[in-house]
């Protein structure tokens, strides 16, 4: 077997058929150019690959059995600066790194993501040699399934694309469109509990988009966070502890920080509109809710993934939307419970 025949011998796996395979690394396999028998000299390996280069670009040399499994890889400068007469398995790396055709595509990215190989070694499950797959297109792939995940987090599916059909594209969002309405009656309700609150203290109705969206904002950094960590592979079973406890410190800084200059804004605000409320308890009810509000919001931005994954649901489907109904229940709730017990 010559080193040019083992090379036109390997192919990439030919079952890349269904949308499912585009979860996997199968449809980014390629066929490995410099394919050779582990008896091959220095001067032999070099002569076939002046050849190959020719048509293809070569990074590693592969070193394969007669059954075409992968017994190591030898890099090019390894091989530049070796004996001619020397064989190509007295310098190749014996035992390498290698992914599988069937490998989920994220998985093989937070194995790979440390290493940043210029191409990796894709093996069968019996250590036959499938292919090669690049590392600039696995992480290209990263890119275009991150970018994914800020749809699916409005409930996007994934699938869709500027040119998919309208009909589909309603089949993909109006039922979160119809969740996210049943959760935003749920903050209504909260808002409805205390009508006579508002009645009574009209300048709080001001403010109620100013908590909502602040804390709003404090659960969507620490959701980014945690889907990144997610992502990546550095959310680990066991770290979700650690992680909550950081966004509510950071909760609980950011809000007080935050909730002081809107206590001083209620301050200005009441003050001017000459309401018959104190307006420094006004100012202290806005900076409290305010904290209070984030702490909850940090840590629900960690929950909400983290409780997706642990149900078998993917972490990024529709967070958001989970996430505004937790903040907005609880900065409403807690803005206007506290107005009512000091000012009613």
């Amino acid at each position: 077997m010559s080193a040019t025949e083992t090379a036109t011998e390997v192919t990439p796996p030919s079952v890349v058929t269904s949308s499912d395979d585009h979860k996997t690394v199968a449809h980014l396999v390629e066929s490995p150019a410099a394919v050779f028998p582990p008896h091959l000299t220095v001067r032999e390996a070099t002569e076939n690959i002046r050849e190959i280069i020719k048509t293809h670009f070569v990074t590693y040399v592969y070193v394969v059995n007669p059954q075409n499994h992968l017994l190591g890889i030898v890099t090019m400068r390894d091989l530049l600066l070796a004996e001619s007469g020397t064989p190509i398995e007295s310098l190749m790396l014996r035992s390498p790194f290698s992914l599988r055709p069937d490998m989920q595509l994220m998985d093989a990215i937070k194995l790979t993501v440390n290493k940043h190989y210029p191409c990796y070694p894709v093996c069968e499950a019996d250590g036959r040699l499938a292919g090669i797959i690049w590392g600039a297109k696995l992480f290209a792939a990263q890119a275009v399934e991150i970018s994914a995940q800020a749809g699916s987090m409005v409930g996007v599916d994934s699938e869709e694309h500027t040119s998919t059909h309208w009909k589909r594209s309603l089949k993909f969002r109006h039922p979160w469109l119809q969740l996210n309405l049943l959760t935003a009656f749920v903050a209504a309700g909260v808002v409805g509990i205390f009508e006579s609150t508002i009645e009574s203290i009209v300048v709080l109705a001001v403010f109620l988009p100013v908590l909502a969206g602040q804390s709003g904002n404090t659960g969507c950094q620490a959701l980014a966070v945690a889907l990144r960590g997610m992502t990546l592979g550095e959310l680990k079973a066991g770290r979700e502890r650690a992680l909550v406890i950081k966004e509510a410190l950071l909760g609980l800084v950011n809000g007080a920080l935050v909730g002081l200059t809107a206590g001083l804004g209620m301050f200005a605000y009441a003050w001017m509109q000459n309401t018959t409320h104190s307006p420094v308890v006004l100012g202290l009810t806005v900076m409290c809710a305010m904290t209070g509000a984030c702490v909850v919001s940090g840590i629900s931005g960690v929950m909400v993934p983290v409780t997706l994954r642990k149900l078998g649901a993917d972490p990024a489907t529709a967070s958001s939307i989970f996430l505004t109904t937790a903040t907005d229940v609880v900065s409403m709730g807690c803005f206007l419970g506290l107005a009512t017990w000091w000012l009613m």
